[in-house]
């Protein structure tokens, strides 16, 4: 298709006398105010031009169909052939499909990114896809719509008794049984919406009657235990559930309170460390953990698995002869043989380090490095025979040495304690069940290509495969099912603790660690493409690296 023309929408709009001149300035002047709306779109909104011959000429012009999204025009079920979320994030909508072909109408056909991510996802269900414009203020509402109908069933049917106490937890249930890990009870201006995180991504569940807030916001305070008559933010926990410790958080907005519930598993199974996406076997492991005098740091963004792989690490070090403490806030998982301490109210990290050090522990498990205090504490810990391990807030293991310096750890006592740094992110794993095989583009060889060639990877991708993200019901229709962690390990060795002792910069320390056995994130990432785990677009969602 050639998208590329020679004059502006507008432009092209006049010479065709579908709008006079006076209807483009007027649409210029709504532009600026709303600098994301396209040309088409805002004549559409203002009702400058007829919409059937707008939309046939905007795709004349573009070099496709144009079509108007209508109730005439959708003559297929969206959700039997793409999910929601992938419909949404690049506004598509199939609306037709006969002799082995489907028709797809796009909001912006000169995404080519979109455009290919929908054909290749229909032709590995062996439809041939033929590409329409409309507008898109038309697919979002349509979309809404869809999102809305299919919450309010599900909600429905699993709350029969009607009531606010059944509805609430139906809501909790289905977040339960969808492998949610967080719930978003979120008041909007006309309704209220139920959102689950799953497999890291928010998935829109329900819309809710905005006459039930009132009574949903106070059900919610009620079974949390806190204050109902107090509209700022506060937490608090639901203990309802035989399996569940379910963490509440809530916070006005201007539409009324909203509430995020974190899903907590009592008795999780514990994942080997190698599960989760650990590189290496066990030699590579124990060069990593179990240090005596030393301090390992798992580094990431928040909700990235670092409280997993601690639990992982402390799992694969749980013996009898070892006396392990964990400090936690909250205890997330309750581990046979460990002493599990939860922080509360009249504690703090740094307050609960001091009285374990006099507990003769072996191994000490800090759920947060968060200031200067904690970090000298554990430190210390470190420096007098006790191996430690915590997380910390930054986005790879290289910057851990510059955020214990922004909270005032010295040079020398980073040199001479931390042993490891181990960085990491989640990506959503490829559902098995549904999966589809397929050569690798040439556009996708040339971005492994150059981050091979970067960092000596060797790959040979002649005989190599990819897989696409399908769809089907084992997954709820996104392709993926589950996550696994991407890693990147830091050692350091005597050269890297003198690089830091004489105050080396980031880059200074990043470039004696490649020269070793360091690699970055990208590294383990495309690895786990090549190996069919995870696609190159859900590592470059997370990593940026292309």
């Amino acid at each position: 298709m050639d998208v590329r023309r020679r004059q502006p929408m507008g432009v092209e709009l006049v010479k065709r006398g579908i709008v006079n001149e006076e209807a483009i300035e007027e649409a210029l002047t709504y532009q600026r105010e709303h600098p994301n709306q396209k040309i088409g779109d805002i004549l559409y909104i203002l009702g400058l031009a007829e919409p059937t011959t707008l939309i046939e000429a905007i795709g004349e012009i573009l070099g496709t169909k144009g079509i108007l999204l209508n109730s005439e025009s959708i003559k297929i079920n969206l959700t039997d052939y793409i999910s929601l979320d992938i419909a949404q994030k690049n506004k598509a909508v199939p609306f037709e499909v006969s002799s082995g072909k489907i028709k797809v109408c796009f909001a912006n056909t000169v995404n080519n990114r979109a455009m290919e991510t929908i054909r290749m996802l229909f032709l590995n269900k062996g439809l041939v896809m033929e590409s329409y414009v409309t507008f898109e203020n038309d697919i979002e509402k349509y979309l809404r719509s869809l999102e809305g109908e299919a919450g309010k069933a599900g909600i429905e049917v699993a709350d029969q008794g009607g009531t606010i106490t059944s509805l609430v937890d139906s809501i909790i249930k289905t977040g339960m049984v969808k492998r949610a890990s967080d719930i978003h009870i979120e008041p909007l201006e006309n309704e209220v919406r139920v959102r689950y995180r799953i497999d890291g991504e928010l998935v829109t569940a329900a819309t809710i009657d905005k006459e039930k807030q009132t009574q949903i916001i106070g059900r919610l305070k009620a079974i949390s235990n806190m204050h109902q008559e107090k509209q700022e933010a506060q937490d608090g926990r639901i203990l309802l559930y035989d399996d569940y410790n379910i963490r509440v958080s809530s916070q006005p907005n201007v539409y009324g309170e909203k509430f995020v519930l974190r899903l907590l598993k009592k008795n999780a199974d514990i994942k080997q460390i190698f599960d989760l996406g650990f590189p290496g076997d066990e030699k590579t492991l124990n060069k990593s953990v179990n240090k005596r005098n030393s301090i390992t740091i798992i580094a990431a963004p928040t909700g990235e698995g670092k409280t997993t792989t601690l639990y992982s690490i402390i799992d694969y070090l749980n013996r009898p002869e070892i006396n392990i403490t964990t400090i936690e806030d909250p205890v997330e998982i309750r581990i046979p043989g460990l002493n599990q301490i939860e922080i509360d109210k009249k504690s703090t990290f740094s307050s609960a380090l001091r009285t374990v050090l006099r507990q003769d522990p072996d191994v000490i498990l800090v759920g947060e490095i968060r200031d200067r205090e904690t970090a000298e504490i554990a430190i210390q810990a470190g420096q007098t025979g006790h191996y430690v391990l915590s997380t910390i807030h930054t986005i790879d293991s290289i910057e851990v040495i510059n955020r214990l310096r922004k909270i005032g750890v010295s040079d020398y006592d980073i040199a001479s304690t931390l042993a490891t740094s181990i960085s990491q992110r989640l990506v959503r794993r490829l559902c098995h069940e549904c999966r589809r095989e397929r050569e690798f583009t040439e556009e996708e060889k040339q971005i492994i290509t150059n981050i091979s060639n970067k960092y000596g990877m060797n790959v040979d991708l002649s005989n190599m495969k990819t897989y696409d993200a399908i769809g089907c019901k084992h997954c709820n229709n996104t392709g993926y099912y589950d996550r696994i962690g991407v890693f990147e390990v830091l050692d350091l060795d005597d050269e890297i603790k003198e690089l830091i002792v004489k105050g080396a910069s980031s880059i200074e320390i990043r470039n004696k660690a490649l020269e070793k056995n360091y690699r970055p994130l990208a590294v383990d990432g495309i690895k786990k493409v090549l190996m069919g785990i995870t696609t190159l677009e859900e590592l470059n969602n997370k990593l940026l690296i292309f």
